[in-house]
């Protein structure tokens, strides 16, 4: 199971969301350079970089900064995925030409799926579909919305358009350390081909072990290596 650290870019800083709540950001590093390069260090084979600007505005914010993180962590040989405001195709366009070997889709796929399916062909390999689930309802607009999608419908269409990955996220977990979603993300990948990461809630190091006995072969960690409750150096071992 590849464990992957997020870095999550609000006013250019490193910070942690509470249920994707922007009035509940904690800052945990000023510089994200130096974070992303803490985790490099420490053994991380790809970061996930979020656009928190970009995801509350609507498109890409933080594009400079995340060209210069894409470039600090290519040059140590290591694999950066974006997201975060990528609603529309020039978004993802943007977002790609910084260098990031994957990019990140939520909104756009629920409410432009030709677009969300036309980008997975034109690039093949680089297009991760973001699925954040409430009460199973994929919400978009920065979590600010739920739509009427269900969660399961919406991984098997990403699937069928070529998607690399489902990113799932369990948004009443997510920021909080409860316990990640395994029944849930299980299910998901259950039938899938492509595989699920699973994200949100991760709070212990039995949670990643949980997972892996289901079979996950992707987790985002966020903030249980901020608030060190585990180091990453011990959840790569355990995963």
């Amino acid at each position: 199971m590849l464990a992957i650290p997020a870095i999550d870019l609000l006013g250019g800083q490193a910070v942690r969301l509470a249920e994707g709540d922007p009035a509940r950001a904690t800052v945990y590093a000023a510089d994200p350079l130096a974070k992303l390069r803490e985790f490099i260090r420490a053994g991380a084979t790809r970061i996930h970089v979020v656009d928190l600007d970009g995801a509350f505005a609507g498109h890409p914010v933080q594009t400079a900064l995340i060209q210069t993180l894409v470039e600090a962590a290519h040059s140590l040989g290591v694999e950066v995925e974006v997201g975060g405001g990528l609603r529309d195709r020039a978004a993802v366009e943007v977002a790609l030409a910084t260098g990031a070997d994957y990019v990140v889709i939520g909104t756009l796929a629920v409410r432009e799926p030709d677009i969300a399916h036309a980008l997975c062909r034109a690039h093949p390999g680089r297009v991760i579909v973001a699925i954040d689930a409430r009460d199973g309802w994929v919400a978009i607009s920065g979590w600010q919305e739920t739509s009427r999608v269900p969660a399961a419908a919406l991984a098997r269409a990403a699937a069928s358009w070529g998607a690399v990955a489902l990113l799932y996220t369990d948004i009443a977990r997510d920021g909080l350390q409860v316990g990640v979603a395994v029944e849930s993300t299980a299910a998901l990948q259950r039938g899938l081909e492509i595989p699920v990461i699973a994200s949100g809630g991760v709070g212990s190091l039995a949670d990643l072990d949980a997972l892996r006995k289901q079979h996950i072969q992707a987790v985002i960690l966020g903030r249980a290596l901020y608030e060190g409750s585990f180091t990453l150096q011990e959840a790569i071992a355990r995963c």
